[in-house]
């Protein structure tokens, strides 16, 4: 019987390619975004390409109490969840003193609030049945903070260390927890952060969200509590706790200026 994956953000950049990657690996879908057309087109494409069931449910997962309403979806359509995907997320680029309060809100809501929800509510029935695997997109973001992009950098730090302390408690569940950590990806996240004149992406040749996607899906079928795509990213990761805080900001800072 086929196992179902529910994926958040998966109209777009990894999301996308994370829906491909489940669906070609015979693995029923919910996906859940904010655009119902393309989560419809989605689907059609996915059903004939790889004979699966797919549901969508379009949501704005930065609103509060979004992530009852995807695991009510779930229980009013008999949807037993294997797989949860808490892809979605956002990020913004600019002096915190000067950004805009309610999209900064938007963004603690989206990518820790739900994210956590979603997983406190799906959890008890993986641990019921012994078997079950999450994966939170954390970045590589997450292992230092990010002047310029403060409250983004600091989100994905939670979702790091939530993430690592649950795989923790959930040992000899059957079930596992992953932190997918991409750097960054060519995808739509630049443009909706105003990224694109950083010196961190600007000019650059970025992996696909196709290649983090897989890797992403690998890492999580492998249990792995911590994965982080590409060798100079991994090695970045580790190197950092042993630099003195100050010289990281500074570096930080410097490679994400315009």
């Amino acid at each position: 019987m086929n196992k179902t994956a529910l994926i958040t953000g998966a109209s777009s950049g990894i999301g996308f390619e994370l829906a491909n990657e489940f669906a070609a690996k015979k693995n029923n879908l919910l996906i859940v975004a904010r655009n119902a057309s393309k989560l419809q087109e989605m689907a059609e494409d996915l059903s004939n390409k790889y004979g699966v069931i797919v549901n969508t449910l379009a949501l704005d997962l930065s609103e509060l109490n979004s992530a009852q309403k995807v695991f009510d979806y779930c229980k009013t359509n008999n949807l037993h969840i294997d797989y949860l995907i808490n892809n979605a997320g956002f990020g913004d680029f600019g002096f915190f003193a000067q950004s805009n309060w309610d999209k900064q809100l938007q963004m603690i809501n989206l990518n820790i609030t739900t994210l956590t929800h979603l997983t406190h509510l799906f959890l008890p029935s993986m641990i019921a049945s012994k078997y079950g695997k999450i994966m939170n997109v954390a970045s590589t973001a997450s292992f230092q903070p990010g002047p310029l992009m403060s409250v983004y950098f600091a989100t994905k730090s939670y979702v790091l260390h939530f993430s690592e302390a649950i795989a923790n408690e959930l040992e000899g569940t059957g079930v596992t927890v992953t932190a997918l950590c991409p750097g960054p990806t060519e995808s739509g996240f630049q443009s909706a952060a105003a990224l694109e004149e950083s010196k961190l992406v600007k000019g650059k040749k970025l992996p696909s969200s196709a290649a983090v996607a897989a890797y992403g899906y690998t890492s999580l079928m492998q249990g792995k509590k911590v994965a982080i795509h590409g060798m100079m990213n991994a090695i970045m990761a580790s190197a950092i706790r042993f630099v003195p805080r100050g010289m990281v900001l500074k570096m930080l800072r410097m490679m994400q200026d315009k």
